[in-house]
């Protein structure tokens, strides 16, 4: 899939994280680390399953979940010192862990309550929003507040805060003997939520992770010491919980009860089903345990963390300044060891007692310290190796058990990718920090954050320079794309059916570049095949097609020419030239920025632009064969090979495959046997396209008006379509005559749209005329309407509102254009200033005309009127325009190739000679010369041979009508009598010149014709004659 999907892997100078000299590299960090006291020994809260005595990882706590897993759920009481009547109550779904109470948390802003039970008169403190936790008649319908009284009694309203620092008698004794504890007091922490139990949380700092976050902050619990846990790794209990040791802790969660229940600390006890984690090796359940960790000091070199990410450049910019600051600003230890077999062993070897340490940094320093020397460092080969203690001679020092985590190793990617510092040290220092790097959001607390971690560390500087986070790839029902659901297609069935191209522009023209989420849908990987690919494939298609015309009608064969692209003044050409400039313009700032997700979007639309407006306007030029076409065509050619490459990183096979096409052309074509790959690269003797670099714009042809104008010409024509709809005016059907009023565009553009585009426009909307309205008759077309913005006005004139609206609404379009101009007017004896006090846009005056339809454009800078009058010389045009179109259509039902020469004939269903469609045709012949290269279509009768290309029936106007193209033919003239024209049938058009004399004898008896008498090269020629036309 890498391949098929065209990604650039160096596999040569790859490097993997087994090799020996990466993990000497990782052991090289961790020594440094160890040196500047950035490592020490703690532990760390981990899912562990007690079956395998072994912690597991996160994903791996996440593989085999059950649902309605049944477990006690009690409230406890914990009396405090200062009152012994008053007890905290708080909620547990493991009781299990009660023996290890080591303290409290509330919630700081939370609001408690101390209660009188009426019924116990027991004093009980809890959350307010969590009564109903010991009073569960509370959640049913039919309790009402006034029923409160009944149950308990408000004695004292408190926050959160209030509580902290008070102490509580602890449940059990167990450790009420350790040296300089501070146990059993009340802390606090936002961890804390009252979406169930009673909004006061045990902590048990040796079973659970926000526990021992809280304990440790306050002092409870000190880094690098020990925690209290009377549970060892089978999950039993030890003899420092002497009332339960040998148990299993699942097991003792009802004789826990029963005694707490005994001591009158058990305030009620409940069963719920949840979802809970359970063992993928031995499904036995899993406990939340601190185990001992090896951690790097992070919270020590905050604020250089901080410091280095503002000198890095990220997109998208938020990720950076929020998410990923964030959680740098609350950052803790990072711990670094994990209990397996596999992966990067910790280099620490200690004594028993692990009052002696070393900390090893290389394969050598190893060899000198063991007298071992290695070439591998897996646990296998290292962990039999003893270092001789230098403390207590005669005794030896052994590796910890711990490895590496693997974020730790791909924190530690830039140095050991290198095998720094052992080697590439030039090599190294001049690559980095890096260029560039990529990755999910999901990094964020990931690799990016441990690049981080570990570069400012060492080195006291990112990592990277810049960075793109993408967005996660989620299956179309939003959810996680899972082997195990099956629910996203198979990518390589995507690849295959639509191209490997298709795939990568719709995951780059997605939110995911924009680090956002992507719901997957396989319509949106066909999409870009109908909306970019045909269009781009047809736009070639059309050049190349015409490229080889103009070369066999113009007899010399074409080569490309900046000096002739530069060199056409035709308005299309000029605008898509600066149109082109512009855009690598952008692509070359924004590329430089990293923004894909607004580079793809403008080469998308640029296709689109190309294909919709500049071919489909200029379709007839670039088919013939003058200068102005070949002008037409060195555009069109010089632009396509620019998108082509600039789209060659985004779309790199169908690039490659145009590329390959339009080489062909350029005069450097011929260079390609003396070296593709050489320099300097150019486009013709370059093997390939990815050989190019990106072109670069020419500032003598960006031109700011050109654009402007074009996009005028683009809202007009959507105008004028758009009214032709409302009228039900097919675009086919010609108009006499439209209007156009430009209010709020400069004098060059307005001369530039109506002096250079307006054929265009009258061609493209199929309109006899156009004219546009000066600023002197605007009035008559447009009107100024005005509204006053209410929320800036609205507390300046209180009352006086609905006066001044009524006054601005009022106002004339001369008056509204005035005032506008001046800047400020009296309303309703208020001045008001129209600068920032109202709401202006241009609006159609002619509102509901018979006769006229209009439009105006959302930006209020284009308004259009179309005359929708009909008379018998517009209806025939519009017959005539259909014809085209069905012809057209008939060529390429038949697969006639562009140069192929057709005559084409019709007939009126139930009418003789053309019927009443011989007269529009007769009155449109220019129109169709010049579509048809000289060719006119004809009623049937005057058809000389029966061979058809390809036939259809259609409706034109209210009549159905068949229409055919039939190969060109020797045309009979009507007077020539019947044996004669079974001669002249066997004549081959292709061997007939103008005026050619032709003799035969027919039963003895001689006959001389001449073309352009008694017969023709076309039909056309001789209905000329015949005055049938």
């Amino acid at each position: 899939t890498v391949t098929r999907l065209g990604r650039w892997i160096d596999f040569r100078n790859d490097y993997k994280t087994m090799n020996p000299e990466f993990m000497e590299s990782v052991w090289w960090v961790f020594k440094q680390l160890h040196e500047k006291g950035l490592v020490y020994q703690g532990y760390k809260v981990m899912p562990f399953s007690t079956a395998c005595g072994t912690p597991l990882s996160n994903f791996e706590a996440g593989l085999n979940y059950k649902e309605d897993t049944p477990d006690p759920a009690v409230v406890v009481s914990f009396p405090l010192l200062s009152d012994p009547t008053v007890s905290l109550l708080a909620w547990t779904t493991t009781p299990w862990t009660l023996p290890s109470n080591l303290a409290l948390c509330v919630h700081p802003e939370m609001e408690y309550v101390k209660i009188k039970d009426l019924a116990t008169s027991s004093i009980w403190v809890l959350a307010k929003t969590r009564l109903s936790q010991v009073y569960p008649i509370m959640k049913t319908k039919k309790f009402k507040k006034e029923q409160e009284k009944e149950l308990f009694e408000i004695l004292k309203t408190y926050k959160g805060e209030e509580l902290v620092g008070e102490k509580y008698t602890p449940l059990f004794d167990y450790y009420s003997t350790d040296p300089e504890q501070t146990y059993w007091r009340i802390l606090s922490d936002t961890y804390v939520t009252d979406d169930s139990g009673t909004g006061i949380v045990h902590q048990a700092p040796a079973f659970g992770e926000d526990d021992y976050r809280v304990c440790l902050k306050a002092g409870i619990i000190f880094k690098g010491g020990d925690i209290p846990c009377p549970v060892d790794v089978n999950g039993i209990y030890t003899e420092k919980c002497k009332d339960f040791a040998g148990q299993y802790v699942k097991s003792a969660d009802e004789g826990i009860c029963t005694l707490l229940k005994s001591q009158g600390r058990l305030i009620q006890k409940a069963i719920i089903k949840h979802s809970y984690p359970f063992c993928w090796r031995s499904d036995t359940p899993l406990i939340y345990k601190a185990v001992p960790s090896w951690f790097v000091k992070v919270e020590e070199i905050k604020e250089k963390l901080l410091a280095n990410n503002e000198k890095t450049y990220w997109v998208p910019s938020h990720v950076k300044d929020v998410r990923f600051k964030n959680w740098l600003r609350d950052a803790r230890d990072w711990a670094v060891s994990r209990n397996r077999f596999w992966g990067t062993p910790i280099p620490v070897w200690a004594s028993d007692d692990m009052e002696e340490m070393v900390c090893v940094g290389s394969i050598e320093e190893l060899y000198e310290l063991s007298g071992v020397r290695v070439e591998d460092l897996h646990r296998e080969t290292i962990d039999k190796i003893e270092i001789p203690s230098k403390k207590n001679p005669g005794t030896v020092l052994k590796r910890i058990d711990e490895v590496f985590d693997c974020w730790f190793e791909s924190g530690s990617m830039p140095y050991a990718q290198k095998h720094y510092p052992f080697e590439n040290e030039e090599k190294f220092k001049d690559q980095f920090p890096a260029d560039f790097i990529a990755e999910g959001l999901d990094q964020t607390r990931g690799w990016f954050y441990t690049l981080m971690v570990l570069s400012t560390a060492l080195f006291d500087k990112p990592p990277f320079k810049n960075l793109i986070v993408n967005g996660l790839v989620l299956a179309s029902d939003g959810k996680k794309m899972s082997k195990r659901l099956k629910n996203y297609p198979d990518p390589t069935l995507v690849i295959n059916k639509y191209g490997a191209d298709a795939l990568r522009m719709y995951l780059i023209n997605s939110p995911v570049v924009r680090a956002e989420p992507l719901k997957f849908q396989e319509d949106g990987v066909l999409g870009v095949v109908k909306d970019v690919f045909l269009p781009w494939f047809n736009a070639f298609r059309f050049l190349m097609q015409n490229v080889t015309r103009w070369s066999g009608e113009a007899g010399k064969d074409f080569v490309p020419s900046l000096d002739k692209v530069r060199g056409s003044n035709n308005s299309i050409d000029v605008w898509l030239g600066a149109r082109t400039q512009g855009l690598i313009k952008f692509v070359h700032n924004e590329m430089k920025h990293y923004r894909l997700y607004t580079v793809m979007p403008e080469l998308v639309s640029f296709i689109t632009e190309l294909t919709n407006w500049y071919v489909r306007l200029n379709r007839d030029r670039l088919k013939g064969a003058d200068e102005d076409a070949e002008r037409g065509l060195q555009v069109l050619y010089d632009t396509l090979l620019d998108v082509t490459v600039m789209l060659a990183p985004f779309a790199p096979f169908i690039s490659e495959y145009f590329y390959q096409h339009l080489r062909k052309l350029q005069p450097s074509y011929a260079e390609r046997e003396k070296g593709g790959r050489s320099n300097p690269v150019m486009a013709g003797k370059s093997d390939s396209v990815h050989l190019l670099q990106l072109p670069t714009y020419d500032e003598s042809r960006l031109n700011d008006t050109a654009v402007a104008g074009f996009k005028v010409l683009q809202k007009i024509i959507k105008l004028g379509r758009d009214a032709r709809e409302k009228r039900l005016i097919s675009v086919k059907m010609p108009i006499k005559s439209m209007v156009v009023v430009l209010p709020l565009a400069s004098e060059d553009i307005t001369k530039d749209v109506s002096t250079k585009l307006a054929e265009y426009i009258k061609t493209e909307l199929n309109s006899w005329d156009i004219k546009f309205v000066t600023r002197e008759e605007e009035h008559e077309w447009v009107k100024i309407s005005l509204l006053p913005d209410l929320k800036i006005l609205g507390k300046k004139l209180g009352k006086k509102m609905s006066s001044v609206k009524k006054g601005l609404v009022a106002m004339t379009h001369e008056e509204a254009k005035k005032a506008i101009s001046s800047g400020s007017a009296e309303v309703e004896g208020v001045v008001i200033d129209f600068k920032t006090e109202v709401l202006s846009k241009y609006t159609y005056a002619k509102e509901g005309d018979s006769r006229w339809e209009g439009g105006v454009h959302s930006d209020g800078d284009v308004v259009i009127a179309i005359d929708t009058q009909e008379d018998p010389e517009l209806v025939a045009s519009g017959k005539c325009r259909e014809i085209i179109t069905n012809i057209q259509k008939l060529r390429k039902t038949a697969g006639l190739e562009m140069t192929d020469k057709v005559e084409a004939f019709y007939a009126e269903v139930g009418a003789k000679m053309g019927g009443t469609l011989a007269a529009c045709v007769k009155s449109n012949v220019g129109t169709f010369e010049k579509k048809f290269d000289g060719m006119v279509p004809l009623p049937v009768e005057m058809a000389s041979t029966t061979k058809v290309f390809a036939s259809a029936t259609v409706e034109i106007g209210s009549t159905n009508v068949v229409i055919d193209i039939r190969p060109p033919a020797v045309s009979v003239a009507k007077k020539v009598g019947e044996e004669e024209r079974m001669f002249l049938n066997t004549v081959d058009v292709e061997d007939v010149v103008v005026g050619m004399e032709l003799k035969c004898k027919i039963d003895g008896k001689e006959f001389e014709f001449t073309e352009g008498k008694e017969f023709f090269t076309d039909a056309t020629k001789r209905a000329k004659v015949e005055k049938v036309l």
